[in-house]
């Protein structure tokens, strides 16, 4: 494989056949840090910090007309409430990081080939499912191990507008960003 640029844009070809967008959660729809606390009563608390942009960038892929399911290693409500106010149905959130078996599930489910598949991830709990997609995308701050095998890789860090600039990225390479920026703007230009 080539080295990856983070200024490269994806290749349309590639793009063209991609069905199913999966995010990654810690490290990529966040920082990767988590603030943990208890309240008065002890009940456990944990915050995390989710980039607005990128939740612009993954609901425009939705008006692209792509599938994208959240997929993360960790149980958190946290991920939980910022998929519903998204409006992402497939928010999978699997202790231990046994990703494989529920995007399998997924894409069986859905009807979805490997190769119909982008993900964009930033750690190894990450591989096992990026070594299957047709388009692995890494955030500017991933580990050497998702670099290595990425096709795409961000200027930006993770939680930090990566996911934006990968969707910005994917939309433009399919041709259709500008297109989808627009009825966003058109939509919301209507009065009455």
């Amino acid at each position: 494989m080539t080295a990856v640029h983070t200024s490269d844009p994806i290749d349309a070809a590639l793009a063209a056949q991609i069905r199913l967008v999966i995010f990654d959660v810690d490290g990529v729809l966040t920082d990767a840090g988590i603030y943990v606390g208890a309240t008065e009563a002890g009940e456990p608390v944990e915050l995390k910090r989710f980039d607005l942009q990128d939740g612009v960038g993954m609901k425009m892929l939705v008006w692209g007309g792509l599938d994208v399911a959240i997929v993360s290693g960790r149980v958190s409500e946290a991920t939980a409430m910022r998929a519903r106010e998204l409006g992402i149905d497939e928010c999978h959130q699997e202790p231990d990081a046994h990703k494989l078996k529920v995007v399998e599930a997924l894409l069986a489910r859905k009807g979805v080939a490997w190769h119909e598949v982008a993900m964009i991830g930033d750690d190894i709990p990450d591989l096992a499912v990026m070594r299957h997609v047709g388009l692995k995308a890494a955030v500017a701050n991933a580990t050497p191990p998702i670099v290595n095998i990425a096709d795409w890789q961000s200027t930006r860090s993770g939680g930090r507008g990566a996911v934006r600039e990968f969707c910005d990225a994917l939309l433009r390479a399919r041709g259709i960003l500008d297109d989808v920026i627009e009825r966003y703007v058109e939509e919301r230009s209507r009065t009455g």
